[in-house]
This record gives C-alpha cells, sequence and structure tokens, in this order.
C-alpha cells in the first residue's frame, strides 16, 4: 500500500501555514513553536534544522526526541475524524499537531492546549 502523500511531504512545507493559521487568530509564531517543541520534544535549534533540512513529516516525526505521553489526552475530531480513533500511528501524530494548531487558532488557553495543570 502506497504511502499517504501527507507522509513524503516537507514540513517544512506545511510549517508557514501552522503559522498563518495562528497569527491571523492574534497568535504568535513562538506559540506555535512552542506546541510543536511539547509535542515531539525537539528543542528550538533542533526544530530549525528539522525545517532548514526538508524533513518530511515521516522523519520529522521518526526523528522526534521524545514525543509528550500527554498527547494521549489531546481529543475530538480532525478532518471529519475522531483523532483518538485512528490507528496509523504517523498519521496521528499529524492530527495531534494540527488539532492543537486548530485549538490555539480559537483562542484557547496555552496551558489548556498544552494539558497542563493550571497554576494555583
Amino acid at each position: 500500500m502506497p504511502k499517504h502523500r501527507i507522509y513524503t511531504t516537507s514540513f517544512a512545507s506545511v510549517y508557514p501555514h501552522y503559522v498563518t493559521k495562528a497569527t491571523k487568530k492574534q497568535r504568535t509564531k513562538a506559540e506555535v513553536d512552542q506546541i510543536i517543541l511539547w509535542l515531539t520534544g525537539y528543542t528550538q535549534d533542533e526544530l530549525e534544522n528539522q525545517l532548514a533540512k526538508e524533513a518530511t513529516f515521516e522523519t520529522f516525526f521518526e526523528e522526534a526526541p521524545l514525543l509528550n505521553p500527554k498527547r494521549s489526552l489531546v481529543t475530538g475530531v480532525i478532518c471529519g475524524i475522531r483523532v483518538e480513533e485512528m490507528e496509523d500511528s504517523l498519521m496521528k501524530e499529524i492530527r495531534y499537531l494540527d488539532k492543537l494548531v486548530d485549538e490555539l487558532a480559537k483562542g484557547k488557553k496555552m496551558e489548556k492546549i498544552l494539558r497542563s495543570e493550571p497554576k494555583k
């Protein structure tokens, strides 16, 4: 079975769309980066390196230092499919990222997006 086209798509080619989606809603590139770093375990320098080398989505997630265990708390529908019910693990990771960027663009607080405990 051939790979889904998104797997071989350069992460760097989609990244500006994540940033644009967020900035159109008065959010920032730094917040998009924070979400990506939280999800993948990359440092800012490592993220920049992945973008510079135009890693595919497949490589981007394969090389992620530490996928956040709290990512399984990301639920809901993206592209008409429930994220938590997806069986393809790579597609699930990509959709987690899509969902998190959607939440950012919808104005959710960063602590909710990153599934953090509220500060007391």
